[in-house]
C-alpha cells in the first residue's frame, strides 16, 4: 500500500451527517493509493480549535503515524485563517501532507505553497463570517414590524429574543 492516511471529516450542526464526506474520501483513497489508519468524524464548528477529532489526528502526525490527511475540502480542517496556517505549518514540520478530495495540496515549503494556504483559509473564514452574518440578520427583529401597539412592540421583542437563544444561534 501507499501512503498511511487518516480521513477528517466535519460537519458544523447536529442535524447534518459525514456520511458523504466519508465516502467521497474512502473513495478519493482508494484511486490515490492510500492506506486508511482512521476515519475521524466531528460535529464541531470550524471556527472552534479544540476538537477532539482533530486533536487525534494531530496526534498521529506528530507521531508519525500518518503521512497525510485527506478532507474533503479545506473548510472542513478549519475555518480560522490563523489555525488554518498554524496546523499547516505543524504538519508541514512532522512531513504530513493536508490533501484536498479536489486535489489540492499544501506544500508550505514553497513560496507558492504557502500563498496558496492563506487564500484558501482568508477565503474559509470569509465564507463563515458570511454564514454567520445570514444567520444573524434571519433572526433579527424586523424593524418595520415594530410599529403600532405597546403589546404588539412587546410581542416583537419577545420572538426576537426567543430566536436568538434558540438554536439558530448555535450554528455560528
Amino acid at each position: 500500500m501507499g501512503q498511511r492516511a487518516a480521513l477528517y471529516c466535519r460537519v458544523s450542526t447536529a442535524d447534518q451527517s459525514c456520511d458523504r464526506q466519508e465516502r467521497d474520501l474512502r473513495a478519493f483513497a482508494k484511486r490515490s493509493g492510500f492506506e486508511i489508519v482512521g476515519v475521524y468524524k466531528e460535529k464541531a464548528s470550524g471556527a472552534k480549535t479544540d476538537r477532539i477529532e482533530r486533536k487525534k489526528v494531530m496526534a498521529l502526525a506528530q507521531a508519525r503515524e500518518i503521512e497525510a490527511i485527506l478532507v474533503t475540502e479545506l473548510s472542513r480542517w478549519g475555518r480560522s485563517t490563523i489555525d488554518l496556517v498554524q496546523t499547516l505549518q505543524s504538519l508541514q514540520a512532522w512531513d504530513v501532507s493536508v490533501l484536498a478530495v479536489s486535489g489540492l495540496q499544501f506544500d508550505l515549503s514553497t513560496p507558492h505553497g504557502k500563498m496558496i494556504a492563506s487564500v484558501m483559509a482568508a477565503l474559509a473564514e470569509f465564507e463563515r463570517d458570511l454564514i454567520r452574518e445570514r444567520i444573524k440578520s434571519g433572526i433579527a427583529p424586523p424593524r418595520h414590524a415594530v410599529s403600532g401597539s405597546a403589546a404588539n412592540q412587546d410581542s416583537v421583542h419577545r420572538t426576537a429574543r426567543r430566536r436568538r437563544s434558540s438554536s439558530w444561534q448555535r450554528l455560528v
